[in-house]
C-alpha cells in the first residue's frame, strides 16, 4: 500500500480543520492506507520560523513530505489565503519537492466566498513546490462542523474527495512500478 501524510495547518487541535484532518485520517486507515498526520503547529516554532533543517523534528517532517506517496494538505482559510503554518512548511522544501506525488488539498472556512483560497492561494503555492497532480479540493464550512461532527453532506464530499485520491495515488503508483519494469531501450 502507498504512503499517505496528512498535513494539517490548523494552530489549534480543537479546531474545525482538524476534525476534518481527524475524519480523513480515518477514512484513510480503513481503506488501508499507511498514514501519518504532520500537526505543523506541534513543530518547533523557533525551527519552522528560520528552516532550520538541522532541527531533527523539521528534518523528519521534510523527510515525511519527500516519501509520501500522497500528501492531503488541510487548511483553515484565514483572509482568503491558507494558515501561514501550512506556509511555513511548504517553504523549507525544495523547489520540486512534490513533483509525482498526488496532493489533494483540504479547507474550512466560513463562508462560500473563502472557496476561492483554494484556487487562487493554496494550489498556485502547492504548483510552486512542483506539485503536478493537485486533485480538485474540497472546502467545508464552518456550519457543517459542530463539535466533532461533521454534517453528512459535508462527509460525503470528504468521502468522495478520498476516494478520488486514494484512486489517483494507486493509478500513480501502479504508473511508476510499470515504468520501472519497462526494459531499457
Amino acid at each position: 500500500m502507498s504512503s499517505i501524510l496528512v498535513i494539517s495547518g490548523s494552530p489549534s487541535p480543537a479546531s474545525r480543520t482538524g476534525m476534518v484532518v481527524a475524519h480523513v485520517d480515518e477514512l484513510l486507515r480503513d481503506a488501508g492506507y499507511d498514514v501519518r498526520v504532520l500537526h505543523v503547529r506541534q513543530l518547533p516554532t523557533l525551527s519552522l520560523l528560520t528552516e532550520d533543517l538541522h532541527d531533527e523534528e523539521i528534518a523528519d517532517a521534510v523527510s515525511a513530505v519527500l516519501r509520501a506517496d500522497g500528501i492531503v494538505v488541510a487548511s483553515p482559510v484565514y483572509r482568503a489565503a491558507y494558515s501561514g503554518l501550512v506556509k511555513a512548511l511548504l517553504d523549507m522544501l525544495p523547489k520540486k519537492a512534490l513533483r509525482g506525488r498526488v496532493i489533494l488539498p483540504l479547507a474550512t472556512g466560513g463562508s462560500q466566498g473563502f472557496l476561492v483560497a483554494m484556487d487562487y492561494a493554496l494550489n498556485p503555492l502547492l504548483q510552486g513546490k512542483g506539485a503536478d497532480q493537485v486533485l480538485r479540493g474540497e472546502f467545508v464550512l464552518d456550519p457543517d462542523i459542530v463539535g466533532e461532527v461533521i454534517a453528512p453532506a459535508a462527509a460525503d464530499a470528504l468521502r468522495s474527495a478520498v476516494d478520488r485520491f486514494t484512486l489517483a495515488v494507486e493509478d500513480a503508483r501502479f504508473r511508476r512500478k510499470r515504468t520501472q519494469l519497462r526494459p531499457a531501450v
